[in-house]
């Protein structure tokens, strides 16, 4: 198989020369004051410059303004922005047209009828994030290591590419890629070993069994 892995919350260049290393397509910077894996904008570019050609930059956001969004892709070398909030479709499109960068729009999922609204917003992200929706007392919008039906996606239509999230982990990655359809996954906690500290067995081994 052929299954691109996204490995987010990245915080140090250890970690990116192990996502390399692994074979990650796609690595994730967090920009959320809340989360144990928020990077500052000049440190997060360190990192970006460190990290090679072929693996697409993204920076996680949550419900953003445009003064911080001017920042960040001044400061930092994106390849990609991934609206991790309740950002609205208009929203979506305004961030595309005004930063000229791929967006990635997550969506939390809990049943069918949030499946069907995630879909809507193919019409306006180039890509989907479909994630669980966050735990009732949590600060977090995603990271929290719950995951939702993944019989939910099977044999569902897309007009854009999208990626599975949501408690994901090296022991379960193979059955939600099988359960799902998922052509992409993308772990946070799922290759920790503390919240914000990445283990790179943990990152080959979500990898290999991501494309068993």
């Amino acid at each position: 198989m052929n299954i691109k892995c996204k490995l987010c919350g990245l915080t140090t260049l250890d970690d990116i020369d192990a996502a390399a290393q692994v074979g990650a397509s796609y690595i994730g910077f967090v920009f959320f004051e809340k989360s144990p894996r928020n990077l500052e904008m000049q440190a997060a570019n360190i990192l970006a410059k460190s990290t090679p050609h072929h693996i697409t930059k993204v920076g996680l956001v949550v419900d953003a303004d445009n003064d911080f969004l001017d920042k960040l892709t001044s400061s930092v070398d994106l390849d990609m922005l991934q609206l991790h909030g309740k950002e609205s479709f208009q929203r979506v499109t305004e961030i595309k047209d005004r930063y000229g960068l791929s967006v990635m729009k997550a969506v939390g999922i809990s049943n069918l009828k949030e499946l069907r609204e995630a879909q809507q917003y193919g019409e306006v992200a180039d890509q989907l994030l479909l994630d669980a929706k966050p735990i009732s007392n949590s600060d977090l919008p995603g990271g929290n290591g719950v995951s939702f039906d993944w019989n939910f996606l099977s044999g569902s239509a897309w007009t854009v590419p999208w990626m599975l999230a949501g408690g994901l982990k090296p022991n379960n990655v193979a059955s939600a890629i099988k359960l799902s359809g998922a052509k992409q996954v993308d772990v946070s906690s799922g290759i920790e070993t503390a919240p914000g500290k990445n283990n790179v067995e943990l990152m080959l081994e979500f990898v290999r069994n991501a494309n068993l």
